[in-house]
């Protein structure tokens, strides 16, 4: 996807980061726990100040973010939020295909937690070839190995 970039996210990028993790998460949080817009502005403040942010532009056009830490014996991606008018495009594979790549360059494992009843989302990252190694209460514990 020649047109796809991910750009460092700046501290003026961090309403755009809310609003797509509102718009594209939202309904998914709501399920599970109630959407408390306080509680979840508060959690992304903290987020995006201590995670790796970078906002996906596409011909251009902010669509999406992505946040991820590195440690020094794996990856933890912790975000990929696609705004939802640009959804199923194939932006979010594209974007996924990069951090692989990345990870295995680097020979390092990629954890995720996907939300159990955010299932379209663990059925994607399995067509990644990401495996399940576990669960809690609400989340899907997957990884996978460079």
């Amino acid at each position: 996807m020649d047109n796809l970039i991910l750009r460092r996210a700046k501290a003026s990028d961090s309403d755009f980061a809310y609003r797509a993790k509102k718009e594209a998460f939202g309904q998914y949080v709501e399920e599970v726990w109630g959407w408390d817009e306080e509680l979840q502005r508060r959690m992304h403040e903290k987020r995006f100040a201590s995670q790796e942010f970078s906002v996906i532009q596409l011909s251009g056009v902010d669509v999406g973010i992505m946040a991820l830490v590195r440690e020094p014996d794996y990856v933890k991606f912790n975000q990929l939020f696609i705004l939802p008018e640009y959804q199923c495009r194939g932006i979010g594979a594209a974007c996924m295909l990069r951090v692989i790549e990345d990870a295995a360059a680097s020979e390092l494992p990629i954890r995720l937690e996907v939300l159990k009843v955010n299932t379209r989302a663990i059925a994607f990252y399995l067509r990644l070839a990401f495996k399940i190694v576990g669960e809690s209460d609400t989340h899907v514990l997957m990884e996978k190995l460079p």
